[in-house]
């Protein structure tokens, strides 16, 4: 029995999970379209096993066949677009970020739709920490809170309706948060007060591309003991702030490949 074979063999003991990531790393990493035979000897799996894989990773979007060479696929392209979109959507934010926190000396966060959950991709609070439910890293529903009817405001129609289908059963619930979400368009922000997390105050407000398209949100929070006969400023003071996010952004999106800049 040759190397081959028994590498083979030893694959088909890995889990399928496995050996799925196992060729879309090795399409990934050859960088220029690559032959069923080459992926064979790369894998050590045997043909059928290897057409098995390829034919879920196609059906998946994830690889792509043209003349039997097989390359990244458009579910590849668009992991990596927003991958791209969340990186710069960080490194613009930061400076301001600083710069708001420290002139409000209040808690500031960028967050992103994911899954269709908020999720807080950075965070910066003053010396007093705000007790919150939003961290880093941690992921929201999108119905409740500033920073959720931001985002929720600012998403396609088609999907907005599928998540206030899924959290309000009652169609006159529906058509009040509707009401509520293009109003929030209308002034460029959201409110809210102990909506997450009693006794939070809190305004989001909307980052787009160039295409209006909705990248995330900047929010800032606070208690609402600091926060009394401050909302206007609090507000005017974030609606700054991110203006200078979104010129910062669109100066990089006016460079970028068409590509990148009208993602969906």
């Amino acid at each position: 029995m040759d190397m081959m074979q028994t590498n083979a063999e030893s694959d088909e003991q890995v889990p399928t999970s496995e050996r799925v990531l196992m060729v879309l790393r090795i399409v990934a990493e050859y960088g220029r379209p690559v032959s069923a035979s080459e992926l064979i000897q790369a894998s050590g799996l045997n043909k059928s096993t290897l057409y098995r894989l390829l034919a879920s990773l196609r059906r998946w979007g994830f690889v792509m066949e043209s003349e039997a060479m097989y390359a990244p696929g458009p579910a590849c392209l668009q992991m990596a677009l927003n991958f791209d979109a969340v990186s710069l959507l960080s490194l613009h934010a930061n400076d301001r970020m600083i710069e708001l926190r420290d002139l409000t000396q209040e808690t500031v966060a960028i967050t992103v739709v994911m899954q269709q959950e908020a999720v807080c991709i950075s965070m910066l609070e003053p010396r007093q920490s705000l007790r919150c439910s939003f961290e880093k890293g941690r992921s929201l529903p999108l119905h409740r809170g500033a920073t959720a009817k931001c985002l929720l405001a600012h998403l396609p129609v088609p999907v907005r309706k599928h998540i206030l289908q899924a959290h309000f059963s009652n169609m006159f619930e529906r058509e009040g948060q509707e009401k509520a979400l293009a109003a929030i368009v209308e002034q460029g922000y959201a409110c809210s007060e102990s909506e997450v997390d009693a006794g939070v105050w809190g305004v989001s407000v909307p980052i787009l591309s160039p295409n209006q398209q909705l990248l995330g949100a900047l929010t800032l929070m606070a208690p609402v003991i600091r926060t009394q006969n401050q909302h206007q400023r609090l507000i005017d003071e974030t609606l700054s702030a991110a203006s200078r996010i979104q010129e910062s952004l669109n100066t990089t999106f006016m460079q970028a490949s068409p590509a990148f800049l009208y993602q969906s």
